[in-house]
């Protein structure tokens, strides 16, 4: 059936019901249904086949959903970027995508005016906002769609993350991977055609899409979006739109509970508080249970190569396994092996390795770390965990040195690509350090070249020009030379001491 299939079923047996509320405009499950469609015959039209890309450029809202569906509806694979990315990364994902179909907000104007020269590569641009619109396309019956039959193992969404390399690496999942994850997470929250749920977080990532949002219409739900985190909004949204979930990272937590307002609030429908992309420190989760003792609280844990699911812990474990990311979700295997891939026993540290029918296709154009990360049916995530006694998984650390600001993933390798093109710059290295309200932000360490001189502001200055704001180290220590072991190797866990000395 896949999730295309369960929409269509819902379109007929509660199509009056409410599917997606944002910024006071509601959209029925038959209205929805019908605007996906329309937008799918439109590319069909254009003469797109299988599998094509269709890139996205949208901030949060219900036409984020209708494209999304309609890329499936007709076969072809959606293709969210991240607004926040400075105009080279977007170049690069249109580029390496080889997208000849974009759809945007005109606010990004001015962001794709600079890539004027990749833009002649694309073919057809629908705007939000503008003349050429995708508010006319939606609105036009003309369009005749054509059903597609799906296998399992076609392509219907692209996810672009970023990897070690400091090139994005295209994830791609199928439509039996999506509608796999919709089950799986279905069922490991006990998700209704009840539940309303809160979209705070980026629909451009795969948990505000994967996690809630597909699931949530495949159980028949309502999604009620907000364009971005803001602590009154939510609050506001929480208590006036009858929400049964919210989902939030811990940043968010620590903003509202912090928030006089929030022991205020009337929650009669709320039965769940999620979370994920970073721990969640003791303080705040029994901050969270004591204002809230009628309200679950549930950690989420994957990855974008899983869709993401992996594991999750559920609320009779929220105080007594903290750092804990849980229990294998189902239809899924969790093991920790060591580096010959053997399964390690309870408490030794190894790396996570992922089995399940939600495990990405591979990635893009990219035969080589597709072998590196898929082995005998594994994903290796790169992450390091333990497993204890009872079965629950805890990472100790990643891998890969990601930096998790606030929700956002920052990879160091990225940063110090940049820092590198400064001309004064001879070295440079970004370590993650804690920060009170996003967790943690990246920090850089700088050696300059001989009679060099560069300013904090300079750096910041510089970054911010060729990568998101978020990527920006939050402060740049300049420093005689980096610590090296006897292989020339950076030391890093040298320079997160050397942070907290």
């Amino acid at each position: 059936m896949f999730i295309t299939g369960r929409l269509t079923e819902h379109a007929t047996t509660q199509g009056d019901k409410v599917i997606t509320s944002f910024a006071g405009r509601q959209l029925t499950y038959q209205q929805f249904y019908e605007q996906a469609k329309r937008l799918a015959a439109y590319y069909q039209s254009k003469g797109l086949k299988k599998g094509d890309p269709i890139a996205f450029l949208l901030p949060n809202s219900d036409y984020f959903l209708v494209a999304y569906y309609a890329a499936h509806l007709g076969g072809f694979a959606a293709l969210p970027i991240n607004h926040k990315l400075a105009a080279p990364e977007i170049q690069y994902i249109l580029e390496h995508s080889e997208a000849k179909h974009l759809i945007y907000d005109t606010r990004f104007d001015d962001t794709l005016k600079q890539l004027s020269d990749t833009l002649q590569q694309v073919e057809t641009v629908l705007k939000v906002g503008s003349e050429h619109s995708l508010e006319e396309v939606l609105n036009d019956s003309s369009f005749i769609y054509e059903s597609v039959d799906l296998t399992s193992k076609d392509v219907n969404v692209i996810f672009y993350t970023s990897g070690t390399t400091g090139r994005p690496k295209g994830v791609m999942l199928s439509a039996g991977a999506t509608e796999a994850t919709a089950q799986i997470w279905g069922e490991a929250m006990g998700l209704n055609h009840e539940d309303r749920v809160q979209i705070v977080t980026p629909l451009f990532h795969c948990a505000a899409s994967h996690v809630f949002s597909i699931p949530v219409i495949y159980a028949g739900g309502t999604i009620v979006i907000e364009e971005a985190f803001s602590p009154e909004a939510a609050m506001d949204t929480l208590e006036n739109e009858d929400i049964t979930i919210f989902f939030g990272v811990p940043a968010m937590y620590s903003i509202l509970l912090n928030n006089p307002r929030m022991k205020e609030l009337n929650l009669p429908k709320l039965r769940l508080f999620t979370y994920g992309a970073a721990p969640m420190p003791y303080e705040l989760v029994k901050k969270v249970k004591e204002l809230y003792p009628n309200v679950s609280v549930q950690n989420l844990y994957g990855q974008t190569e899983n869709s993401p699911a992996a594991t999750t812990l559920k609320d009779h474990f929220a105080l007594d396994k903290i750092g804990s990311v849980g229990e294998m979700l189902p239809k899924t295997e969790v093991q920790v092996v060591d580096e010959f891939g053997e399964s390690l026993p309870t408490g030794q540290v190894g790396e996570i390795v992922v089995k399940g029918p939600q495990l990405m296709n591979g990635y893009l154009k990219n035969e080589e770390a597709t072998n590196q990360a898929i082995q005998n049916g594994w994903l290796y995530t790169g992450d390091l965990g333990r497993f204890d006694e009872d079965g629950l998984l805890y990472i100790v650390d990643r891998k890969k040195d990601m930096i998790i600001r606030g929700g956002e993933n920052v990879y160091p390798v990225e940063v110090e690509e940049v820092l590198y093109q400064i001309p004064e710059v001879l070295e440079a290295a970004v370590v993650g350090v804690p920060h009170p309200v996003y967790g943690e932000v990246p920090k850089a360490y700088v050696v300059l070249k001989n009679d060099q001189h560069l300013t904090e502001e300079d750096v910041k200055t510089y970054c911010s020009k060729n990568i998101a704001k978020y990527k920006i180290p939050e402060e740049i220590d300049f420093l005689e030379e980096l610590p090296r072991n006897a292989s020339g190797k950076v030391l890093k866990n040298v320079l997160r001491e050397h942070q907290t000395a």
